[in-house]
């Protein structure tokens, strides 16, 4: 899988499914809530996730998956990783300052500038803007109803990037009880939906800023494209 398509589905992804926020419920309101309380009140935090990527269908052949799944930490501002674990090894991983992809099969490390590949993707959504005004800097922010697949009683908010000339359509962020992040729900301009499905999310205890180093290993090809 190539730097691109992983940080189209992690990084620049987007969200399917537009709701009318004139008759939004207070449930719906609640997504909303739920996302500006998790912004301002989870400064860091680690997960296990498992990530279905679903890409549409070509030549009247059925919609494909590939499934994924690994841990997940992020400290703010701008500092995340991504560690894919199966059904291969991977790693995406934002120092604050560069974004490095490291496959391990390939022996490959691709590096590129933070700030030109994180705003208007979903890891600027949940590990970048401390508030609700930071994230209407660079999307649109509505209540939404949850997607017909979610699970029963989340909240959900969605993020559209501001302009038309990204990958992203839309973001999708999903809250279980108590305003626990449960789900990003990723649909980029390609029509490919990605979820990412996060469990036993710890946020009491900030990660280590060292957790968020990169070093290429020795003998690694490294790209900066």
């Amino acid at each position: 899988m190539t730097f691109k398509h992983l940080t189209r589905s992690i990084v620049a992804g987007a969200f399917a499914g537009l709701s009318l926020a004139s008759f939004a419920t207070s449930a719906q309101a609640d997504g909303l809530q739920s996302l500006a309380s998790f912004l301002a009140s989870a400064q860091g935090g680690k997960a296990s996730f498992t990530q279905v990527v679903t890409s549409p269908p070509k030549d009247g052949q059925t919609a494909r998956q590939r499934t994924s799944s690994g841990t997940f930490e992020f400290l703010r501002p701008d500092r995340f990783k991504f560690d894919y674990t199966k059904p291969f090894e991977q790693k995406i991983v934002a120092d604050g300052q560069t974004l490095w992809l490291y496959d391990v099969d390939l022996n490959q490390v691709t590096a590129r500038p933070l700030a030109s590949v994180l705003s208007g993707t979903p890891a600027a959504v949940i590990a970048s803007a401390r508030n609700l005004d930071g994230l209407r800097q660079n999307f649109n922010l509505q209540a939404i109803a949850a997607p017909a697949d979610a699970p029963a009683g989340t909240e959900w908010a969605e993020a559209k990037p501001k302009g038309n000339d990204g990958q992203i359509q839309s973001i999708k962020v999903g809250f279980a009880a108590g305003g626990q992040l449960a789900a990003l729900d990723i649909l980029d301009s390609f029509g490919q939906r990605s979820v990412i499905s996060f469990t036993d999310l710890q946020t009491g205890a900030l990660p280590p800023a060292g957790n968020f180093k990169f070093t290429p290993p020795a003998g690694a090809d490294v790209v900066r494209p």
